[in-house]
């Protein structure tokens, strides 16, 4: 299968899932079309991962994901067998590249190629490339800027395996922090004035690494990865208390844990999270030009903690909200509305990744 940013071959929006395989776990999302630019949430589910099985975006145990990628399937109670599945940022090289207009689709591969070799530390045939023509370059109309992807053939390889091996049929892989920003895109849209002009921050704190856009107009002007992550708080608590690791997983999401514990361990946590988000903040102030952000969303797996949104707000000074991509989609009447409030800043890419059924 190549390395595909392509819309799907065949019938024009066949039912796809998005497929979000983590460090923590994987998430499905479905979505259905409900009228010209509206959505339905059809179906969304999640389930952990053994600790090992995903590291650092690497799949370590096929055996492992493909089974969490069946009983995900399963609970999710979908039909559908077409997904789109996401590569960590980090694990894909992406280069804007100017390209004279008007070639064929033939004439642009053997030129991208040829260009790619430049970027690219590895042998073009050890490597899955693919490109998007952007459109035209703004100040050389008959020039096009050309978006070139690779990564290593074995990463989507893997990848493929996980899904075919759980009775899927991988057809888009798209980069999950493209995905993501699919998926805010929306969220932005629904600000006054859809969003113009505003400095957007979105961080997705995830299990390990805190992964930072920031978005003006549609476009990407800031990106960087923190390694920063919700696994913290986790260990803290294996420190202190003294369960495994699983243990003191589930209990971090039920709120389990002995009195003492908001003091002790999560007001400190609150608090490195909101000085990880201005340290991101300062980082990009002094490498981009720009002196301000508008508005601060946050996502993944820890942005619904409470208390978090008042300590980042409060910290940074900038207006701070919990991101939900399921804003304004309409809700099929299997849905569970709380599951879905606590649950929904962590589908962030699985979203993302469900929405390349309608490109």
């Amino acid at each position: 299968m190549a390395f595909d940013f392509g819309s799907l071959l065949g019938n024009k929006n066949p039912p796809l899932i998005g497929l979000d395989i983590s460090t923590s776990g994987v998430k499905l999302v479905e979505l259905t079309q409900a009228g010209k630019g509206e959505f339905c949430l059809e179906r969304f589910a999640s389930e952990s991962l053994p600790r090992g099985a995903v590291v650092d975006g690497n799949i370590e145990n096929i055996e492992q994901v493909s089974e969490a990628v069946r009983r995900v399937w399963k609970k999710s109670g979908t039909r559908a067998k077409i997904a789109a599945l996401g590569m960590p940022p980090a694990s894909v090289i992406t280069k804007k590249i100017i390209l004279p207009g008007g070639m064929t689709e033939d004439e642009l591969e053997v030129q991208v190629e040829a260009e790619a070799s430049q970027y690219i530390p590895f042998a073009l045939d050890e490597v899955s490339l693919d490109f998007d023509v952007v459109g035209p370059v703004q100040n050389s109309p008959e020039d096009v800027e050309v978006l070139l992807a690779a990564t290593r053939k074995e990463k989507v390889e893997d990848r493929v395996a996980v899904a075919e091996a759980s009775g899927l049929t991988p057809t888009v892989m798209d980069i999950e922090s493209y995905a993501a920003r699919a998926a805010i895109d929306r969220i932005i849209a629904q600000m006054p004035k859809g969003g113009q002009g505003q400095i957007v921050g979105l961080f997705q704190i995830g299990a390990q690494v805190t992964y930072v856009s920031v978005l003006l107009d549609g476009q990407a002007i800031y990106e960087r990865e923190q390694p920063f992550g919700g696994n913290q708080l986790t260990q803290d608590i294996v420190r202190a208390y003294g369960f495994s690791y699983d243990e003191a997983e589930t209990k971090k999401r039920s709120g389990d844990l002995p009195e003492g514990y908001e003091r002790e361990l999560l007001d400190p946590f609150l608090e490195n999270v909101a000085a990880e988000v201005t340290r991101a903040i300062q980082f990009f102030f002094t490498s981009t030009p720009y002196t301000r952000i508008d508005q601060i969303f946050l996502a993944g797996g820890c942005a619904n903690i409470p208390g978090l949104i008042d300590v980042v707000a409060d910290r940074t000074k900038t207006s701070t909200a919990v991101v939900s991509p399921f804003q304004g989609m309409q809700l099929a009447s299997t849905i569970r509305e709380k599951q879905l409030r606590s649950e929904a800043p962590s589908f962030l890419v699985a979203c993302g990744l469900a929405l390349r059924r309608f490109d």
